[in-house]
């Protein structure tokens, strides 16, 4: 007699209560191998494909493309095939693909280490909890899946006889691009990243390239859409099918649910609201004196590391529930990076050690691999003091947003010319509104005033 098993959706290493269906890999009635590509889920800081936890027939799947599923619920039900190798109890499963982010510590500095790899899978009658398994009110178990932070590193794996990254698939389908079609230059075959954007750029892949009226009588007729609709069977939080209506885009004027990267963001947000008591103040940095050739963003950067050490009270990390504040010797400052799904705030780490050169490679390759969803989920967090620089686009001054643990973010705003009272007369002066806000729980005014001078002095510098 075949035995039924459900899979949980695990905790994909980031505490998120929920992930994004980006694509499936099966669909229901076929046959999954052990530890084969089941699913690519979308979380807050990365694009992870999820493994079979079994080997078996696959009976149904909890939702389509862009469903929300939460943390711990039946992602998909199994009926095992007795004649395919399955996991042994309490087997770790040697090929997890999430990745943890680790959690800072304020009380010491520290941020937690990576815990060991590890994947559960619950059925619907014996649950097996494997260390560091959680179980719920309701006696399920809830899988934990983690391993290291470098996403970057996940192994391309074929799937539709393509090989490519998860968050390679990810940007192919938000630009349109069939992988099938693109010239693929990466290790071993493996489709890239640049392989992907050149083809959406040069429209050589497009999905469904196809006669214009083809593509229209298509998009009128409802029926595709119906079958691809019944072709996975949702599941209930319980593990028992259930209907939904099929996925579709979200019309304009129509509620639609935050996913992945904004929809964590809206947590943080609201989160950092509630336990901040934000100060804002604003000033003008006079950057007259510069020679041709200054970076703006690695002058910002520079001055913020100079601020620190000067005034290191806002380079610190504050604990309101145990009224602690840790201050520290690195600078390592969040660099706000705005995209279309959301923002990002990699770090960059020892920006203290770090000339001109040194900044400018930190900050593009921090933004590439943002851009590419190739960020390790551990560099998305533990940064001492925050840097938006907005300014890029407009805007003078802000009231931006402090992320605890951290005590301060640095605002720049757009540079403009003004006139400038000097000696004898007046001069046109290019000037960088500035904006620093901070905890004032955890520092007082006179120090952020003295941080923001700080600042001032070394950005007038000519270089």
């Amino acid at each position: 007699m075949s035995e039924n098993k459900n899979f949980h959706l695990p905790d994909l290493g980031e505490g998120l209560p929920d992930a994004t269906i980006v694509e499936w890999f099966v669909k229901v009635g076929d046959v999954i191998a052990l530890d084969a590509p089941l699913v690519s889920m979308e979380t807050a800081k990365a694009v992870v494909e999820v493994p079979s936890p079994f080997s078996g027939k696959v009976l149904a799947l909890a939702g389509g493309e862009g469903d929300i599923i939460p943390t711990g619920s039946v992602l998909a039900q199994f009926e095992l095939d007795p004649n395919m190798p399955q996991r042994a109890d309490g087997q770790d499963t040697g090929h997890s693909h999430g990745h943890a982010a680790p959690s800072p510590t304020p009380s010491t500095g520290q941020t937690a280490a990576a815990q060991p790899d590890r994947v559960v899978a619950s059925d619907n009658g014996g649950e097996i909890a494997k260390p560091g398994a959680e179980r719920d009110d309701a006696g399920t178990v809830v899988g934990a899946m983690q391993s290291s932070n470098a996403v970057h590193a996940e192994q391309a794996v074929a799937v539709g006889g393509v090989k490519a990254v998860p968050a390679v698939r990810a940007t192919a389908r938000k630009l349109g691009v069939d992988l099938t079609r693109v010239r693929a230059t990466g290790t071993d075959g493996a489709v890239t990243m640049a392989d992907v954007k050149q083809a959406a750029a040069d429209g050589s892949a497009k999905v469904g390239a196809a006669p214009a009226r083809a593509a229209v009588a298509a998009a009128a007729a409802p029926a595709p859409v119906a079958r691809a609709a019944e072709s996975r069977t949702p599941l209930s939080a319980a593990g028992r099918p259930m209907r939904t209506q099929p996925p579709g885009v979200v019309a304009k004027g129509q509620p639609e649910p935050l996913k992945g990267v904004r929809r964590n963001m809206a947590r943080v947000m609201a989160d950092a609201h509630s336990k901040v008591v934000p100060t804002t103040l604003n000033d003008d940095a006079d950057i007259h004196a510069w020679v041709p050739g200054n970076d703006v963003t690695a002058r910002l950067v520079r001055s913020i590391v100079v601020a620190c050490q000067k005034v290191p009270a806002l380079n610190a990390w504050f604990d309101g529930d145990a009224l602690t504040r840790t201050l520290h010797n690195q600078v390592d400052i969040g660099i706000a990076v705005d995209t279309d799904d959301g923002l990002f705030v990699p770090a960059l780490r020892n920006a203290d050690m770090l000339d001109a050169r040194g900044i400018r490679e930190g900050v593009n390759r921090l933004r590439e691999q943002v851009e590419s969803r190739s960020i390790a989920a551990s560099e998305l967090s533990g940064y001492t003091i925050s840097l938006s620089n907005f300014g890029m686009f407009a805007g003078r001054y802000a009231t931006p947003v402090v992320v605890p643990p951290c005590v301060a973010i640095v605002g720049a705003g757009r540079a403009r010319h003004q006139m400038t009272p000097v000696m004898g007369g007046v001069e046109a002066h290019k000037v960088i509104p500035l904006s620093v806000t901070f905890d004032h729980r955890a520092a007082t005014g006179g120090e952020a005033a003295r941080f923001l001078r700080a600042m001032l002095d070394d950005l007038a510098l000519a270089s």
